[in-house]
């Protein structure tokens, strides 16, 4: 079965915590914020008496993580996430990885002498329930079924409960009835970035400042593995079988999933995983804060996207290329016409007038045919953008991306190579086979990494901002500047580019306006614009990728970018 698999041991019977007053021997060691947020949780409260404290410590609390955090030597902390739920980061010494502990209501309380017996009842409210026209308004008549169906004064007919229990029904009830069950706590957490089960066994949490660590939901058996991706898989309405074990799709919230089913392609048998929809795009200001790039690179992307030029952002598996393709975008001219392709939406574009198109797959599910990024991009080019974002080049539709520049449309997308030589290699060979003589086209790469700093562990920085100057069909090579790149050793960004930019000098500067003889005043305005973006982050505390938009678009009707 589905088990939670805590680090530590429970007693076989509930063990009751105390009334957090003077007597409480525990409530003298918590830190006063840990204090007062037990105080507001009997929950918490008793999962602090269960942690053997005298083995790993007392655990700070922390009400808003900060990814400073990411620098602590050894992880022992506890934090809130939405819901009412707390985390906590627990140091196992018995493993490679801290443990991911969610802390729920029903953790400390036994509830199988009045669950089965809840569940039978509810039976007779089916349709109360059914009727609801939301989760919300589901929630809501869930909980008035449960309400009826208890008592916690022993009133006849009723099903005896303690204040407690009620507390951890509703939660339970609540979680898997309407929630995604024993994932509910994963996906309340806006610190995850993903959630992954590769097999039996443990699930595993990218976090964004703990990077990889172990969570306590544990699947015993492959049978119970199996049983989780169907109903996960009815849950979302994209069910899973033997004819069709692999669904891709999208969680209301924004989530993407993907499920895989049983052992015929999977050799460890199910598993699925789940990219976390993040809410509030990460924005370019706290890219720098992050150390992705600098102001000096913020200022020379945001010249090029104003100017319409054409750009890629590459680099490998989770190496951050979406998450800064969504943050430039605020560079966008905020009256320009947007259309977005991608095959499951993670792009989120700030810009009003922005038509927002993905892919469909064939199958049971949909009553016409598959539609591809083929197709959606050649449509794009009759809805008279200015902007085309792609969401991933990969196939046969990068002829029609390149196609479209030629046009004078520009094209933004992200791509997988590790480095200009690779992404030119893979466009120009199966299955995209762009023509040699099309690449230059595309004005800007953007090459970006997961790497590791030291002292800072594993995180993301741009390595490289190049340009494509253009191709020699005699000797069939490319000629790039590379205009930024970042130094390992220093752990800072070179800008090898300055005085010698092909991209700023020859593209950028005409477009503004600048005569070719006074082409080096691009610089200085580079400058200038580098230390605006400075000022409105570290002097106007402006981080928010709204509000960034906001002013920048401001200050671009006002002459003043």
């Amino acid at each position: 079965m589905t088990t939670t698999h805590l680090p530590f041991e429970l007693p076989e019977k509930p063990k009751p915590a105390c009334d957090n007053g003077a007597r409480c021997s525990l409530r003298g060691v918590l830190p006063k914020p840990l204090q007062q947020a037990a105080d507001s949780s009997a929950f918490l409260s008793e999962y602090l008496h269960l942690v053997p404290m005298n083995m790993i410590g007392v655990p700070e609390y922390y009400p808003k993580l900060s990814r400073d955090l990411q620098y602590l030597e050894r992880r022992n902390l506890i934090y809130p996430i939405k819901n009412g739920l707390y985390v906590h980061i627990y140091p196992n010494e018995k493993s490679e990885r801290d443990t991911y502990v969610p802390i729920e209501p029903h953790l400390n309380v036994q509830l199988d002498h009045v669950l089965l017996e809840v569940e039978a009842r509810l039976l007779d409210y089916v349709d109360q329930i059914g009727a609801a026209a939301n989760n919300d308004e589901k929630r809501s008549a869930l909980n008035k079924a449960i309400d009826a169906i208890t008592t916690l004064t022993g009133e006849s007919g009723k099903i005896v409960v303690s204040a407690r229990e009620l507390e951890a029904l509703k939660y339970l009830l609540n979680r898997d009835k309407i929630g995604y069950g024993i994932l509910s706590p994963l996906l309340y957490d806006e610190a995850i970035e993903d959630i992954s089960c590769s097999g039996v066994g443990p699930v595993f949490v990218e976090h964004k400042i703990f990077k990889s660590v172990e969570s306590t939901t544990n699947f015993a058996a492959e049978d119970d593995l199996d049983e989780f991706v169907i109903w996960l898989g009815e849950m979302i309405k994209h069910p899973v079988t033997v004819r069709n074990p692999i669904v891709d799709a999208t969680l209301p919230d924004g989530s993407r999933i993907n499920i895989v089913y049983g052992t015929d392609v999977s050799k460890r048998g199910s598993n699925f995983t789940i990219r976390k929809f993040m809410g509030i795009p990460t924005s370019v200001f706290e890219l720098v804060d992050f150390g992705t790039m600098d102001y000096m690179m913020a200022a020379y992307l945001s010249f090029a996207l104003e100017e319409g030029l054409n750009m890629f952002v590459a680099g490998a598996t989770a190496s951050g290329k979406t998450t800064t393709m969504n943050a430039i975008t605020t560079f966008i001219p905020p009256d320009r016409k947007i259309v977005s392709i991608e095959d499951t939406p993670e792009l989120q574009v700030p810009h009003k007038n922005w038509i927002r198109e993905t892919t469909r797959g064939s199958g049971k599910e949909n009553t016409g045919s598959e539609v591809g990024m083929f197709d959606l991009l050649r449509a794009a080019l009759r809805q008279r953008p200015d902007r085309i974002i792609v969401g991933e080049i990969r196939g046969v539709e990068g002829a029609i991306a390149f196609q479209a520049m030629q046009t004078g449309h520009g094209v933004i997308s992200t791509f997988h190579a590790a480095s200009v030589e690779k992404l030119i290699q893979r466009l120009t060979g199966d299955p995209i086979n762009i023509p040699r003589s099309y690449v230059d086209n595309l004005d800007v790469v953007l090459i970006q990494a997961a790497v590791k700093v030291p002292g800072k562990g594993m995180t993301r920085r741009v390595l490289s901002i190049n340009e494509i100057v253009g191709y020699d069909p005699t000797t069939e090579s490319f000629s790039v500047v590379e205009a930024f790149r970042w130094n390992p050793a220093t752990d800072t960004f070179e800008f090898p580019g300055f005085m010698n930019s092909f991209v700023l000098e020859e593209k950028i500067a005409l477009k503004r306006g600048i005569p070719p003889f006074k082409r080096k005043m691009i610089y200085t305005e580079l400058k200038r614009r580098a230390k605006i973006f400075q000022r409105l982050h570290l002097e106007k505390k402006l981080k928010n990728f709204y509000e960034i938009f906001a002013v920048i678009a401001q200050a671009q009707r006002q002459k003043l970018l």
